[in-house]
């Protein structure tokens, strides 16, 4: 396997190269204690010895090592050939060519499923996500997201290499921007790293990135996507996530450009803030869930835990796509702390009449301007007119709305070895 790259000021000393996000100590701890937040920003891999079973009050359960772990959220892509997690065949999970942290290592690669371990006996689930009641001191919740995430933002500048301390061009670490209060924070952390931000020209979130770089006093890079850009990364995110569904190619195409061109700068981390609209009732179908047939919810806390339970899939497009671009991303506001002072938090600390993540806007508002804290933000895919130029190209090249599914039909198209018809068109 690919040696690991350590991140998020974690030592490399703490883990293996079968191993990523935690050392096998702490994954044996976690699997023993079927703790789903064992500290840190998730784990993925080969875990060559599983523990002893010294729980006397508990039935030993029926395990055989070695075995492929995968944390609680999916922090970590792990995948594994589909005849391997077939029970009724023989073939190992875990020998060296069954498994890999990229899909396409693999003939027919299957994610390992979040929080299983996958062993001789077959894939188990061990971790499920804590469902804690709400905290009823408002302040003391809000005082252990603030505890939590100025922990996590500390490990991340902690984190640095000298020269991105110094703010030199050979520093390790750069910061996604989008303007809002999610990449406000990472970026304040960090304050020597370079912030960059990807958009066709005229979208709203290079607007916003600038407004922000501004008030907060920061180089901004800004990477203006052409057709052509967009054509090009299109292809590279379908063929680093195995995905070509619009939806999925829209939301990683920026993240994909602002990651290849922070990787050209020198850069081999990017700060992303992933993970703040799940845990902090980002979404506006959290508001009023009761009325939105987009959850199955009737509360506020219900539907943030449905957004929450989202993470594995889209945080496996994103990771993938990153490192696609030569990245490996840093992800202060998933650490385990964040995640835990997040799912304690009650309905008015996530949404309070239109306002939304309320109990991270609040830590914010120490940290960064209120032009920054009090941002509303776009879906990416929107914000930085991706899904509107992908429209455009389609139909340009002959795909009419019409047609159902007509950029699907596009994207499959311009994945394939044929180029599309009018492909290239103004």
């Amino acid at each position: 396997m690919a040696p690991d790259a350590s991140s998020d000021g974690q030592s490399s000393e703490d883990q293996s190269s079968d191993l990523r996000g935690a050392s096998p100590n702490r994954v044996r701890a976690a699997l023993r204690d079927a703790d789903p937040l064992p500290g840190g920003r998730g784990f993925a891999g080969l875990l060559a010895d599983l523990p002893k079973w010294d729980l006397p009050d508990r039935d030993a359960p029926n395990r055989e090592g070695p075995a492929l772990v995968r944390g609680v959220l999916g922090r970590q892509p792990l995948f594994a050939e589909a005849t391997a997690l077939d029970p009724d065949t023989e073939r190992r999970s875990t020998a060296p060519d069954a498994w890999a942290f990229d899909r396409t290592d693999l003939k027919d690669p299957e994610p390992v499923p979040a929080g299983s371990v996958v062993s001789a006996t077959g894939t188990e689930r061990v971790w499920r996500l804590p469902d804690p009641g709400p905290e009823p001191d408002r302040e003391a919740a809000l005082s252990a997201v603030d505890d939590a995430v100025s922990a996590a933002l500390d490990d991340l500048a902690s984190s640095l290499s000298p020269a991105s301390a110094e703010g030199t061009a050979d520093g390790d670490l750069a910061v996604a921007f989008s303007g809002g209060v999610d990449s406000g924070l990472v970026a304040a952390a960090v304050p020597e790293a370079p912030c960059y931000v990807a958009g066709f020209e005229g979208s709203h979130d290079v607007a916003a990135a600038r407004e922000a770089a501004s008030a907060m006093e920061r180089d901004l890079r800004v990477v203006e996507i052409t057709h052509e850009d967009l054509r090009r990364a299109v292809r590279a995110v379908a063929a680093a996530t195995g995905r070509r569904n619009p939806m999925d190619v829209a939301i990683a195409v920026p993240l994909f450009l602002t990651a290849e061109a922070a990787a050209a700068d020198g850069f081999d981390r990017l700060a992303v803030g992933q993970g703040a609209d799940e845990l902090f009732g980002g979404y506006s179908k959290v508001v009023d869930p009761a009325a939105d047939p987009r959850v199955e919810a009737d509360t506020v806390r219900g539907a943030r835990t449905e957004t929450v339970r989202t993470l594995p899939g889209q945080l496996e497009r994103d990771v993938l796509a990153l490192r696609a671009a030569g990245v490996e991303p840093a992800t202060p506001l998933l650490d385990d702390r964040v995640v835990a002072a997040a799912l304690a938090l009650p309905d008015d600390l996530l949404v309070d009449g239109d306002e939304r993540k309320v109990a991270l806007r609040r830590v914010a508002a120490g940290r960064v301007p209120e032009s920054v804290h009090g941002a509303d933000k776009k879906a990416v895919q929107y914000g930085t007119y991706v899904s509107r130029e992908l429209d455009r190209l389609a139909r340009q090249a002959g795909y009419k709305r019409r047609m159902d599914d007509h950029v699907g039909k596009y994207i499959e198209a311009l994945c394939s070895e044929e180029k599309p018809a009018g492909e290239g068109r103004s």
